[in-house]
């Protein structure tokens, strides 16, 4: 399960950019209970979502001309300049190259199939994961999911598990080292329908998965997919803030707690 003691290809942040940041963090207040916190006038806007004392993801403004809000999922590594070359040398770009801010650097990606992920040279990354309001899984989804667990596992190591889903067939994935299910973080789906984008999606995990669809709507949210059950995993349901970025939430099933 997706923790806090990170190791090689382990999810170690996550980050929205909003065109509207005042209006995300009221949205994601209202919605997680998150207390936005300012890096200060030097960060440009960025700053720290909080809850119960601890960093549970990022906020700032957008900085690429013409980008759309989205959520960004940073996995660690030992080297990002190691790392943005791998990416370039499997297919992939570098939509930001590798900068340092003392002992922690990072780079921004586009992976072959166009879903942006990031990467995190720190010892440092969330302080909550994996409890109520905060990040559990994280979820690939691609047209062509083999092709992708490929181009990650030349980068991080990863170890892919089939696991059946109603209507697919479903890749969990696992960190390369220790026990596969304890090192499980998040998972690969084909794409849903020929219009959906290739991304990475957050989920966060809930108390209910009902109520918390209901008070992301009532604060100018959109519903893309209502709550269901999934057998063996919980009760799922897909957002999309008042920007448009997409995230999910789950109620963890708690038989596989």
């Amino acid at each position: 399960m997706l923790g806090t003691e990170f190791r090689t290809g382990s999810p170690i942040w996550i980050d929205l950019g909003s065109p509207d940041p005042l209006t995300a963090a009221a949205f994601y207040g209202a919605v997680f209970g998150w207390e936005f916190a300012s890096a200060g006038p030097e960060a440009g806007g960025y700053g720290f979502f909080r809850k119960n004392g601890g960093t549970v993801a990022a906020l700032g403004p957008l900085t690429e001309q013409g980008a759309t809000s989205a959520w960004m999922t940073y996995f660690r590594t030992d080297d990002v300049q190691a790392t943005a070359r791998a990416v370039t040398e499997a297919g992939g770009t570098v939509r930001a190259e590798p900068m340092s801010m003392g002992d922690t650097a990072f780079a921004q990606f586009t992976d072959p199939q166009g879903a942006q992920f990031a990467v995190l040279q720190s010892g440092q990354g969330l302080q909550r994961a994996s409890e109520d309001d905060t990040l559990v899984w994280v979820e690939l989804h691609v047209g062509d999911p083999q092709a992708a667990i490929g181009f990650y596992r030349g980068l991080f190591g990863w170890r892919a598990q089939e696991m059946r889903a109603p209507g697919m067939t479903y890749q969990v994935l696992s960190i390369g080292e220790g026990d596969q299910q304890e090192g499980s973080f998040g998972g690969v789906a084909p794409l849903r329908d020929g219009r959906e984008d290739a991304r990475w999606v957050p989920y966060f995990a809930v108390a209910d998965t009902d109520a918390t669809v209901a008070v992301g709507r009532d604060n100018g949210g959109t519903v893309l997919m209502p709550a269901a059950d999934v057998p063996g995993v919980g009760r799922i349901a897909w957002l999309a803030d008042p920007a448009q970025a997409v995230f999910a939430v789950l109620r963890p099933d708690p038989r596989q707690a």
